[in-house]
């Protein structure tokens, strides 16, 4: 039987990642099964939003297989989980809410209204009306620098800047675990934000990357969840940090329902309902190719050999 993807379970009811390395994953009866040193593991794939593979690792086809009709993404990883390689698909197979992003960011209007939406999340108070985009990353850039001295104060860890450009081996604990847990919720921001239908590509902050709009997104968190998080990895000492860390976020990630605030802050920010777009012109069917743009008619029917007599220019009733 076909799976409908709209049957599935929303995204920011599932889990949010799976981190494996050093081992083998195959698909054992609806699930997959990660098997390690350590003995096999089953993982339900329909409950998980991202499995990220970092080295050593090797997946099966029926695995993948299973895995993207579940709606579940994966990531190739690096070394400690801090770079990232590819990825899998998402769950959506509709376009509607690419659309809505790209008509907010194609306005250089809108565009500045949803960069001060997403700098207004961070902050406790709001920003003045007649504050500049310049004032506004000054007041983001002195927010971060008390929020890494305000836990370096509260943990005892020293705080000497951030580390970035080194090789691993150089870097403090700290910055170790701000990598890692940075990577973990890179990864988390990356899955919802394909899950729902947007461009990781399409940043209103960031820019020029293929993942500037996961930067922007991943932004919102980072003083809430990972510097927090790193700060106290590090206070417990180098060793294993990377895995205390990354099992540190999967804790706090589902304690603090990240993956249904990140789709809540999503639609905020691109204020989706001022924009919308009628639902049944970019109706999601699984069974049907999906409409072809006309610029007269609008949308008209896809899946149909215009040799021969044209349908109706409706997306209901399709040939296969």
């Amino acid at each position: 039987m076909a799976m409908d993807l709209r049957s599935l379970p929303k995204v920011r009811d599932s889990w949010s990642f799976v981190y494996a390395e050093r081992c083998r994953v195959d698909v054992e009866d609806k699930s997959i099964a990660i098997h390690d040193a350590d003995g096999k593991t089953a993982v339900p794939c329909a409950a998980i939003t991202l499995l990220m593979l970092g080295p050593g690792a090797s997946i099966t086809h029926a695995a993948i297989r299973a895995l993207a009709d579940n709606g579940c993404m994966v990531s190739w990883n690096g070394e400690h989980g801090v770079r990232f390689y590819a990825s899998g698909t998402g769950e959506t197979r509709s376009a509607r809410n690419l659309y809505r992003q790209i008509a907010r960011w194609a306005n250089p209007d809108h565009r500045l209204s949803v960069v001060r939406e997403m700098y207004a999340l961070r902050f406790a108070e709001s920003i003045p009306d007649d504050a500049t985009l310049q004032q506004i990353r000054g007041m983001e850039g002195a927010r971060v620098r008390d929020t890494y001295a305000r836990f370096s104060r509260v943990t005892g860890v020293p705080w000497h800047g951030r580390q970035l450009g080194q090789s691993w081996a150089t870097l403090d604990p700290v910055n170790k675990a701000l990598s890692s847990a940075n990577s973990a919720l890179y990864g988390v921001c990356h899955a919802a934000i394909v899950a729902a239908g947007y461009s990781p590509a399409v940043g209103f902050i960031h820019t020029g990357k293929q993942l500037s709009f996961v930067y922007d997104v991943a932004d919102l968190y980072k003083t809430d969840i990972t510097i927090p998080i790193a700060f106290r990895a590090a206070f417990d000492g180098a060793e294993e940090i990377e895995r205390r860390t990354r099992v540190a976020c999967r804790d706090l990630f589902h304690e603090k329902g990240l993956l249904k605030r990140i789709m809540i802050d999503i639609e905020r920010v691109l204020n989706a309902s001022a924009n919308a777009i009628e639902d049944d012109a970019y109706a999601e069917n699984a069974a049907q190719p999906g409409g072809l743009w006309d610029p007269v008619e609008g949308i008209v029917p896809g899946g149909f050999n215009y040799a021969a007599d044209a349908p109706a220019a409706s997306p209901e009733g399709l040939g296969s």
